[in-house]
């Protein structure tokens, strides 16, 4: 088998899926998808560094920071590879929608998952008034639209602390700050692979901000049904099959915050039992789609 692996550097996590393939029997070709081109000239009309003829699968790790041209670009690679029959994990659908927070917050709530109220708008004026008025109730949180690892959060308490439109690419997604019962700031990470629950962990911080990357200490958990289930409905609501579910505790009960499609997992496996890249080598080269994700 010839697998894709999609990332834009060879890092730690790039290594790890190498070696769970390498391990499996199957050769790994890394690339970075700004190296990977349309060609209605070739059979397949892609052009694709190391395949004369399509791989058999193609697993998305990373994707490069872009401009919106370069990234839908990107994306219509893995789509034009997911038409001409490469299975592709995670399907660019899912992607898109883990992408743009907006979007997974829409989905999570239709699927009647709990999670904070979240707004997303333009109008600095309409964000304003937002702010003001929801701000009576406790702080919000401002996310960057496309963002991750914890960078660009900022809490609002009034609108006096909302930026100016430029400082956020002209759109505010804002979502409401769940406190939670403890001396500490902690939510948990809850990673899915192919409808299975593989690992999960707290993180732990002296800030409200708990990412690893950003200092959070991760802590291992004993399973637990309720966050598993959360976990698994989030990542069916957005189409995943790889998912990092972040989940807090909040004072009403346990919120979905987010869903990561290209989870990273260095934290969560110095305290996980369980072989994450293995899991996923394993469910990648299994070619058998979850009926839930047709």
């Amino acid at each position: 088998m010839k697998v894709l692996l999609v990332t834009d550097s060879r890092d730690w996590h790039a290594s790890r899926m190498e070696e769970a393939y390498a391990a499996r029997k199957s050769e790994v070709v890394r690339l970075d998808l700004k190296a990977c081109h349309f060609s209605t000239a070739s059979p397949t009309g892609l052009d694709l560094p190391g395949f004369p003829s399509p791989p058999d699968f193609v697993q998305v790790r990373t994707m490069s920071a872009g401009s919106f041209e370069a990234t839908t670009k990107r994306l219509g690679v893995l789509h034009a590879l997911d038409r001409v029959g490469v299975r592709v994990v995670n399907a660019p659908r899912a992607i898109e929608a883990c992408v743009d927070k907006s979007m997974t917050s829409f989905l999570i709530a239709r699927a009647g998952i709990p999670t904070p109220s979240t707004w997303t708008l333009e109008s600095f004026e309409h964000a304003r008034a937002l702010v003001r008025r929801e701000s009576e109730h406790g702080p919000l949180v401002l996310k960057p639209l496309f963002g991750a690892q914890g960078k660009g959060l900022r809490l609002l308490r009034s609108m006096d602390d909302l930026p100016k439109p430029e400082e956020v690419s002209g759109v505010y997604y804002l979502q409401r700050f769940e406190p939670i019962d403890a001396e500490d700031f902690r939510d948990f990470r809850v990673f899915v692979v192919g409808g299975n629950v593989v690992a999960a962990m707290m993180r732990r911080a002296p800030t409200w901000i708990t990412n690893v990357k950003r200092g959070g200490e991760p802590l291992a958990v004993p399973r637990d049904e309720t966050l598993e289930t959360l976990a698994l409905a989030a990542a069916h609501a957005v189409g995943a099959e790889i998912a990092g579910v972040d989940i807090i505790l909040g004072r009403e009960g346990p919120r979905v915050l987010e869903v990561n499609s290209m989870p990273a997992w260095s934290g969560l496996q110095k305290v996980a039992g369980a072989d994450i890249a293995g899991a996923i080598a394993d469910h990648v080269l299994s070619g058998i789609q979850c009926e839930r994700h047709r």
